[in-house]
């Protein structure tokens, strides 16, 4: 792969969507596509092992950030070795148990440094990361959610769940999201990130506790919109029980621009085996002024999840011919 100009990118969400994501753009860091990779990461998680540190330390919550750093280890032993130990998750039946040795290095580091960002840094230059991971907010945040049809004498009525795996679990359709408070404190490398950037890309993921996070996060939706970086949005593979069920792709374009009326959108890409109308899918998608482009992104055999290799070719082809948007 052979690159005409430098280039930078951003990308957005938590978890494993945005594993997937780093993953794919980390071999264009490798082949020299990208000189600069940037993640952002939400921070509202409340279980497992961050949601213990979290409680026991008034830490952010660690895990998603260690995911994103593991994602950007590189091919060689030292890379591969650190993805493995900084992923290890303790067995056993003791007060370890769970918690996941990332998880502690990094809030080791924040105690030590007393600055996360800082702290975050120094670990990617352990792991030898090829980019550099941020949080998407600075304080504490947690999660709520308005569903409907938890009560059976009332399927229309709408209840608050507090929590993002509360969130992510409860049974029933989410009818909005919010954080508390309701204005975090922007992470600032992480808005200087995204109005540098070349590319920023968003998705896929949990679409309401991973995603929409970010466009949650005033400062952060508001350089979202801003940035002259062309905007990509990937969608995921399919509905996610507890999030998004009988979800369509356009559905999900919707959730955005809820949260985001003014979010300018270059291209949506979506795998082109699990988009059942295209003509409906381009349609919306031509509407907010976006190119769609359908490749074969998903893993053999898997309708989960995202292949590294294929996903990196559809990035750079993106990056190398698609028309700016206006």
């Amino acid at each position: 792969m052979a690159r005409a100009t430098a280039q930078s990118a951003v990308a957005l969400g938590g978890g494993h969507g945005l594993f997937a994501t780093l993953s794919a753009l980390r071999h264009l860091v490798a082949e020299l596509t990208l000189d600069e990779l940037t993640a952002v990461v939400t921070v509202a998680d409340n279980g497992g092992s961050s949601g213990r540190l979290r409680g026991e330390f008034g830490v952010l919550p660690p895990g998603d950030l260690r995911m994103a750093l593991a994602a950007l280890c590189g091919d060689d032993e030292w890379g591969r070795t650190w993805s493995e130990v900084v992923q290890h998750r303790f067995e056993g039946d003791g007060e370890m148990r769970g918690h996941v040795i990332g998880n502690l290095l990094i809030v080791g580091l924040w105690e030590l440094m007393g600055d996360p960002v800082r702290a975050l840094d120094w670990v990617g230059r352990l792991l030898g990361a090829r980019g550099r991971v941020l949080p998407m907010a600075v304080t504490s945040i947690d999660m709520t959610a308005r569903v409907r049809g938890l009560d059976p004498s009332d399927p229309a009525r709408t209840s608050e769940v507090r929590g993002q795996v509360e969130v992510a679990t409860t049974p029933g359709e989410i009818v909005s999201v919010a954080l508390d408070p309701p204005d975090p404190e922007a992470c600032a490398e992480a808005i200087e990130a995204v109005m540098a950037a070349d590319w920023v890309v968003l998705g896929p993921g949990s679409w309401f506790t991973s995603v929409i996070p970010h466009l949650m996060v005033p400062a952060l939706r508001q350089a979202l919109i801003d940035t002259s970086g062309r905007l990509v949005v990937v969608l995921n593979l399919e509905p996610q029980e507890g999030e998004t069920p009988g979800y369509g792709p356009e559905d999900h374009l919707d959730a955005l621009f809820e949260h985001a009326p003014d979010l300018k959108i270059h291209t949506v890409l979506a795998d082109v085996r699990c988009v059942s109308h295209p003509e409906e899918l381009d349609r919306a998608v031509s509407a907010c002024g976006a190119d769609l482009v359908l490749a074969d992104i998903a893993a053999d055999g898997a309708t989960d999840r995202h292949d590294d290799d294929k996903l990196a070719a559809a990035f750079e082809a993106i990056m190398a011919g698609g028309p700016l948007r206006g």
